[in-house]
């Protein structure tokens, strides 16, 4: 039975994964919830924040773009005036409590974590 949820699990991770590629998940401990600005993440605020079995940690979703290269253009506005703006390489987006010794996770990943012991209560039957 096992295998089958498995083989299930994966097709699906498949299909959806692509309606998810910007999307990233950052695991926090609960202590620092009290930080988070619930506008620059998708959930609204702390009461919907999933916990760890032991409700040490929990995490956040959140939209990415990432640019691959650093790039400047040249605009002229409706007057005339010429004037450049400039993108650095590098990942917009990450809410300002990010920091990097927290996880970042991309869809398939979270997934993946979401059904360890860590996360997920298991029954005497092995179901979740």
């Amino acid at each position: 039975m096992l295998i089958k949820k498995d083989l299930i699990f994966n097709i699906y991770n498949k299909i959806i994964m692509s309606r998810f590629q910007n999307r990233r998940w950052l695991v926090i401990p609960t202590a620092i919830t009290g930080s988070i600005n619930f506008n620059e993440v998708i959930q609204n605020n702390a009461e919907n924040l999933r916990l760890s079995v032991d409700e040490s940690e929990t995490f956040v979703k959140y939209e990415i773009t990432e640019v691959t290269e650093s790039f400047t253009e040249t605009h002229i506005d409706v007057e005339g005036n010429e004037f450049t703006s400039s993108i650095e390489a590098g990942i917009y987006g990450r809410p300002s409590f990010y920091k990097s010794e927290y996880k970042e996770y991309n869809h398939a990943e979270i997934l993946d974590l979401l059904v360890t012991p860590d996360w997920s209560r298991v029954s005497e039957d092995n179901s979740i």
